[in-house]
């Protein structure tokens, strides 16, 4: 028989460092991980190759969901075979919505969701100095993560750009729109018993306490040191 899967998402605003969390956790726990910004990105730009940024809401919930839907179940069909260690998956940047979050219902039963709560005046300025690279959505923040030549891609070479909804006039009706939105999604899932809050400024200082957390339900394939 099978082993379990453990199924995961991992919640948050704009900058509270979601896709990082969602990176170390796979990393460390030899999870696969999806992320729907990077499904829009290959979605609409044909493998990841798109002129524009691409964000998480910029279609409406009935088309996100039926994207994730559909690359959610492939992943999920493709692990059967893989050892119990890697059959196992976590989700970043969805659900943001109730409608999202009923539409992930109907893919699986989530284990576990994990609720990164971050200081609106962080979240402010780590937005406000996040640049892109359109292409592939890696993300760099000109405070503590800045590429190694200003204004472009390490990998690449090729320009960084900041989105709209980046830049400092925007950011706070993003943030408020996401809380209005989420308020009603985590609530469901703290119904559930499933739901675990986690704050703080740094996104190094909440990492052990979700390693912990995460190590009580699967064994991970790297120390927390490794990491």
């Amino acid at each position: 028989m099978a082993s379990k899967l453990l199924r995961a998402v991992v919640l948050g605003p704009p900058g509270s460092g979601k896709g990082t969390v969602c990176e170390r956790i796979a990393r460390s726990f030899g999870l696969q991980h999806l992320s729907s910004g990077q499904f829009l990105r290959e979605n609409l730009g044909g493998g990841g190759e798109t002129s524009s940024p691409v964000g998480s809401g910029c279609l409406d919930d009935a088309h996100e969901s039926s994207l994730v839907q559909h690359r959610a179940t492939k992943m999920l069909q493709g692990v059967e075979h893989l050892p119990a260690a890697c059959r196992c998956g976590t989700c970043t940047g969805f659900p943001r919505t109730l409608g999202q979050a009923e539409a992930l219902d109907r893919i699986c039963e989530l284990d576990l969701v994990i609720s990164l709560n971050i200081p609106f005046e962080t979240l402010k300025d780590r937005l406000s100095a996040r640049w892109v690279h359109p292409g592939s959505g890696r993300v760099y923040n000109m405070d503590f993560n800045p590429p190694q030549v200003q204004g472009v891609d390490d990998l690449t070479g090729e320009p960084l750009v900041q989105r709209e909804d980046d830049k400092p006039e925007a950011v706070a009706a993003r943030l408020r729109k996401y809380k209005d939105a989420a308020k009603p999604v985590i609530e469901l899932y703290k119904s559930r018993g499933i739901l675990h809050s986690f704050s703080g400024t740094e996104t190094n200082k909440i990492w052990p306490y979700v390693y912990t957390l995460l190590s009580s339900k699967i064994p991970p394939v790297l120390s927390d040191d490794e990491n």
